[in-house]
């Protein structure tokens, strides 16, 4: 692996990523809707869109790619234009694709997502489960791995099914608990709190994603944390170590998701159709094969992971608060009626 193309390399994850692959000497071509103000002599950063096929076959005529990571996407949160998230994840994953086998690069590593499912299975879910999601960023991410998956005859394939993704700097969805819990506020959870839903840290992403670009053949892998505890326990343990006066309390499950899905048809909430599902409902996934196959061992745990990500919003609030033209895991998600709820806790 000595040249890599990192698509959605301004992003969270992405940005991540191409940090690790130079600070290994590797060099990166980063192309992201966003401006990418990193800096490195083994970097070469395009801010584009890879629905963009003039734009982006320049960047495989000029470039000799061993590996393309496969990071950008639009989340449904994130953006009111729906064309615009499906063209972005579904059209720019035709372009890498069909780019790919024309330049014949030895492999891509492609981040799909949990949310190719949005149902309590009451046991980890396998690579074999059949996908079926009930939103447009789940149905993104499976057309995605469709398109992928008929180069993989051609191109050594990897495709990551990920959980969120934490670390520090990960905001999104995210930072309206971090804001709850960093004014001291109740922190909510559906019921009692007890569901289990599992998180990726993103240094162990990394480590899976360096693995795979070395792999020499197709395959579908679930990623994710282990012992994975639940909502009530995560929550209390982060509170516990940020020191406020933050509390988890309970809300009735029926109402509550009566009230989410009322909220988001009036266009009131940022959480949609999978968060509605799945927020008082477990989710897991076996990590038994990435683990056999990559010989890939998650590191951190939920609750630790949660409070690095959440000790990186405190310590950063104010800047955080100010940043404008990055990619939606870098910023806050706006609350919506959310904010009626902080106002009562």
């Amino acid at each position: 692996m000595k040249n890599v193309l990192i698509t959605g390399g301004a992003g969270f994850f992405g940005g991540l990523l191409k940090q690790a692959l130079l600070d290994k000497g590797i060099q990166c071509v980063s192309i992201d809707l966003e401006k990418d103000n990193a800096s490195h002599e083994n970097l070469t950063a395009i801010q584009g869109d890879i629905r963009n096929m003039d734009t982006m076959r320049d960047l495989f005529k000029n470039h000799n790619f061993d590996v393309v990571f496969h990071c950008a996407a639009i989340l449904a949160h994130a953006v009111k234009d729906k064309n615009f998230l499906w063209t972005s994840n579904v059209d720019g994953t035709k372009n890498v694709a069909e780019l790919a086998l024309e330049h014949k690069v030895k492999n891509i590593v492609f981040l799909s997502s949990n949310c190719l499912w949005a149902q309590n299975f009451h046991r980890p879910v396998t690579e074999e489960d059949t996908p079926a999601p009930v939103e447009i960023y789940g149905k993104s991410k499976l057309e995605g791995e469709k398109i992928l998956e008929q180069c993989s005859n051609s191109i050594n394939t990897v495709i990551f099914r990920c959980p969120t993704i934490i670390d520090c700097g990960r905001l999104g969805l995210l930072s309206i608990l971090f804001e709850f819990i960093d004014e001291g506020r109740k922190v909510w959870v559906v019921g009692g709190g007890e569901n289990c839903y599992q998180f990726i840290y993103a240094q162990d992403l990394i480590d899976a994603c360096i693995k795979a670009a070395s792999y020499e053949k197709s395959n579908i892998f679930n990623i994710g944390s282990e012992n994975v505890k639940s909502f009530r326990e995560v929550y209390d343990y982060v509170i516990h170590k940020s020191g406020t006066k933050a509390r988890v309390a309970s809300l009735p499950k029926k109402l509550s998701i009566f009230g989410m899905k009322l909220a988001y048809a009036l266009n009131m909430s940022p959480l949609g159709p999978y968060q509605y599902k799945m927020i008082a409902e477990d989710f897991e996934f076996d990590i038994s094969k990435i683990k056999r196959e990559l010989n890939w061992a998650p590191t951190m745990t939920n609750e630790d992971m949660l409070y690095k990500s959440y000790k990186y919003y405190h310590d950063n609030r104010a800047e955080i608060n100010s940043r404008k033209d990055v990619s939606a895991h870098k910023q806050s998600a706006k609350m919506g009626i959310i904010r009626l709820l902080k106002w009562l806790s």
